[in-house]
């Protein structure tokens, strides 16, 4: 019963932050990415406009 209890209380102390961190870190990802292809496709914008 005390590994069931020791499992219980690493999970609850551990897991969920590591959980929470994992499921931003994602999200945080895709919206990076986002910003990412703005800039990109501003960067390219402003390079044509100066080669005129």
């Amino acid at each position: 019963m005390t590994n069931l209890n020791e499992w219980v209380f690493i999970l609850g102390n551990f897991g969920f932050p590591v959980v929470v961190a994992g499921y931003l870190l994602i999200r945080f990802e895709k919206k990076i990415e986002v910003l990412t292809a703005v800039i990109n496709e501003l960067k390219n914008t402003l390079t044509k406009k100066d080669k005129r």
